[in-house]
Parts: structure tokens; C-alpha cells; sequence
């Protein structure tokens, strides 16, 4: 038997790390993946899950800003990676966000509306980069989140009846 040359490709261990209360309190209607500028020991420490993304948010720039259009993730806290030393970087830095200057240009229109923010959605590694899932979201009122409650729980009543449907 021949001996294969293709190692096989090792299993996905990093954390997906999600948003759940961005998609409750917001209405989100459009979302887009982009690549995040990290630090050496950033990487590390997202990858031991050491991120909290609830309280963040994106700030798009449009064209007419100083340094172009760009997307910025703020409020988002990254641990330190204990191994890494002292020479690290913030833990609430503003991070860069890289997204073609179309999608940047399409983003930085949809905020202009009032009560229409930018919120990351979700943290992950795809083929060893650090990605954001980011989402323009609308707030919800009170009886909106009220309703979305009910819905939810309908839906579930639903799936829990037709489960016992299926078994019998």
C-alpha cells in the first residue's frame, strides 16, 4: 500500500463566538463578512475564545472622510494571551475591518438613516483568518421584541408537537 502525501486537514477547534442578543434587540436586515486586523497575540486570544463582541459596534466611513472609506469595529473587547508577555495591544482598541470599497461605500449609506447601526454578529476562522459577520440592524421597540418572543416560542411548540407526531 502506498504511502499518501496529503495530511489529513486538521479539525475546526476555534470558537464560534456569536452575537445572539444583536439579532433580539435589532431588526437585521442585510449582513457582510469581513476579514479583521489583528495582532499576533489578538489571534491567539481569539482563538482561546478570550473576545466579548455584545457591547461593539462598526463605524463606517464614508468617502469624504480623511482617510477613505473604511469600516472600524469599536467596543469590542480582546483578552490578553497570557503566554504573549506585556507587549500587547489594548484590550478596547478600534480594530480595522476589511471589506471591498463598494461594500464600505453601500454600509456607510445604510447608517446615514436615523436608528440603523452596524453590529457584529459573529466571530470565526475560516481557512486560518479571523472573519466578522457583521449586520445592519434597525432597533426594535418593546412590542416588537415581545412579538419575536412569541414567535419564537410559537415555532417552537410547533416543532415540539410535530416531533411527537413523528415518533408515534
Amino acid at each position: 500500500m502506498p504511502l499518501s502525501s496529503t495530511v489529513p486537514k486538521k479539525t475546526q477547534d476555534t470558537p464560534t463566538i456569536e452575537n445572539r442578543k444583536a439579532r433580539f434587540d435589532y431588526e437585521i436586515s442585510e449582513t457582510l463578512e469581513c476579514g479583521i486586523v489583528l495582532a499576533g497575540s489578538e489571534v491567539k486570544a481569539v482563538r482561546e475564545g478570550k473576545i466579548s463582541i455584545a457591547e461593539g459596534w462598526v463605524r463606517a466611513d464614508g468617502p469624504d472622510t480623511r482617510g477613505g472609506p473604511g469600516l472600524y469595529l469599536q467596543g469590542c473587547n480582546i483578552g490578553h494571551y497570557g503566554p504573549a508577555g506585556n507587549n500587547q495591544p489594548e484590550a478596547l482598541r478600534v480594530r480595522k475591518l476589511l471589506a471591498h470599497k463598494k461594500e464600505i461605500l453601500r454600509l456607510a449609506k445604510a447608517t446615514i438613516v436615523k436608528g440603523v447601526s452596524i453590529l457584529p454578529l459573529k466571530v470565526y476562522f475560516k481557512n486560518g483568518y479571523a472573519k466578522c459577520l457583521i449586520g445592519v440592524g434597525t432597533g426594535r421597540k418593546a412590542h416588537d421584541k415581545r412579538n419575536a418572543i412569541k414567535d419564537r416560542e410559537t415555532r417552537r411548540d410547533i416543532d415540539r408537537a410535530m416531533g411527537q407526531r413523528d415518533r408515534k
